[in-house]
């Protein structure tokens, strides 16, 4: 197959968030020196995913929050997932800084959903976010998703340290199809890459735009460029 060229659009937000990640991240954010690095999706150039990505317009602004583990897992979603979405940003990080997190949720007035179960956490104030019963804010209010892109047990971290997030209405996925992950186990079916999730979430909440499919075609080629790479072999089992 033709090797495809990222839209421009998509490499140049990929640049530009790198003022996204907090100064004390972009250590982090460097995998090992002596290889080269692909500018635009981070990786080392031999297993660079530019080729993958889907440029897709959607209404829904999408703010992934990663862990700083899932930074240089070589079978992570959320970097691809960022670089095909260019209304979305990237957070790197475990605490977040509070004013500077209710700041940016503060932009724009959109309605702030976090797409997260509502089964998971014991504690903290969870309000169920449904686009068909709440009519009035999802037809006339922007929606800003928040994904947390982490091990379930470092995403129940990140929720315990970050207040501001568990306040948030929850948006749950149900009833989706089996995760498409071939490179990376997961303990149940319903367990999904952060990009599936994602996708299922925004074809959800904008069911008109035929577009979002797309992202799954993405993370199709990310599938099967990884396969033919190896990583097969390299298998590890989701927290």
């Amino acid at each position: 197959m033709k090797k495809q060229e990222p839209h421009k659009t998509g490499a140049a937000k990929a640049v530009a968030d790198l003022a996204e990640v907090d100064a004390n991240n972009i250590e982090a954010n460097s995998i090992e020196a002596k290889r080269p690095i692909c500018s635009v999706c981070l990786r080392p150039m031999r297993a660079c995913i530019c080729a993958c990505v889907e440029v897709i317009a959607c209404a829904t602004e999408v703010l992934i929050l990663q862990h700083p583990a899932e930074l240089k897992h070589i079978k992570g979603s959320a970097r691809l997932l960022h670089m095909c979405l260019p209304q979305s940003a990237i957070w790197v990080g475990e605490q977040f800084d509070a004013e500077r997190l209710q700041q940016r949720l503060a932009q724009d007035n959109k309605t702030n959903i976090l797409l997260y179960p509502d089964n998971t956490i014991a504690s903290g104030v969870t309000d169920s976010f449904n686009p068909k019963s709440n009519k009035e804010t999802s037809c006339t209010k922007p929606i800003r998703l928040i994904v947390i892109d982490a091990s379930w047990r470092q995403s129940r971290q990140m929720l315990a340290q970050n207040p501001l997030l568990q306040s948030l209405p929850r948006y749950a996925l149900r009833d989706v199809p089996a995760s498409r992950y071939q490179i990376r186990r997961a303990h149940a079916p319903d367990q999904l890459s952060s990009l599936e999730a994602c996708a299922y979430a925004l074809m959800q909440l904008e069911s008109a735009n035929e577009e979002l499919r797309r992202l799954l075609t993405a993370f199709d080629r990310l599938n099967q460029m990884q396969l033919e790479f190896g990583v097969h072999n390299l298998v590890r089992t989701k927290k």
